[in-house]
């Protein structure tokens, strides 16, 4: 769930405009709640529910709402402030693992406004990768429905990503081929030993995935090593592998 918090009628007039945004239709479940009743408990228990929350109004009176129940930046989910003028967007909490600044950038475009940046590394053209490994022939259903869920886990669109990655034994496997061609990506495999160096920064590590390809995870391993290839920079997993039936998914990052 998706909600924006909105304490004035400009800040509602706000809220509804940014909804009205074609780009943003792909954002399921979304909601404005306009001077909710009991703001502390509200905006509490949005929170503790895992919602995403975007206000509109001063970032006084969300950080002071918001502090009993903030935990870390792991599970918290992403917070995003907005003025009623919709001149400015900041990413409050979860920049990086939450979403919050990928999100962020999304809403600012939207409304032409400046994106507050406060995280550690600025936002300054960001490349999105996506990993992916399968069962051999999977359908195409499985591929990118989880794609999609990834993608919307992290607040991003197709339009978003730089290139569909696997390993080299997923060179001819037809629906990721599939998958890169309807949206346009490029579609990249790598070896075993182009993909080694990224072990240092997967989130888990497969013995049985190890034991299957040589090495310890395929979709985090192929988004982080074409993120690198396209930057030159480190890359960092912005989520997590995620997986359904037949599949595996992995969004990295790089920074030109």
């Amino acid at each position: 769930m998706i909600r924006f918090i909105a304490l004035t009628p400009a800040g509602e007039s706000l809220a509804k405009k940014l909804l009205s945004k074609g780009q943003l239709n792909h954002w399921p479940d979304t909601v404005v709640d306009y001077k909710p009743k009991p703001f502390a408990e509200f905006v509490q228990t949005a929170f503790k529910n895992g919602d995403r929350l975007v206000f509109i109004c001063a970032t006084g009176i969300v950080m002071r709402t918001l502090a009993p129940v903030i935990q870390d930046k792991y599970q918290d989910p992403p917070v995003l402030v907005l003025d009623e003028e919709g001149k400015f967007v900041i990413p409050l909490l979860s920049g990086h693992e939450g979403g919050a600044n990928e999100w962020g950038a999304q809403v600012a475009k939207s409304l032409d406004a400046q994106l507050v940046m406060t995280t550690a590394k600025p936002y300054l053209n960001p490349v999105y990768t996506l990993g992916m490994g399968c069962e051999r022939n999977c359908p195409l259903e499985f591929l990118e429905s989880l794609m999609l869920d990834a993608l919307n886990q992290k607040g991003l669109t197709p339009s978003d990503i730089h290139s569909l990655n696997s390993i080299d034994i997923k060179t001819d496997e037809t629906n990721l081929i599939a998958l890169a061609k309807k949206y346009r990506w490029a579609f990249n495999t790598y070896s075993a030993q182009q993909l080694a160096p990224m072990e240092p920064l997967l989130s888990t590590k497969s013995d049985y995935i190890f034991k299957t390809v040589g090495v310890y995870g395929v979709a985090e391993s192929a988004a982080l090593l074409s993120a690198q290839i396209e930057t030159g920079t480190e890359p960092e997993l912005i989520l997590n592998k995620i997986k359904n039936a037949k599949a595996t998914c992995a969004v990295a990052r790089g920074f030109h």
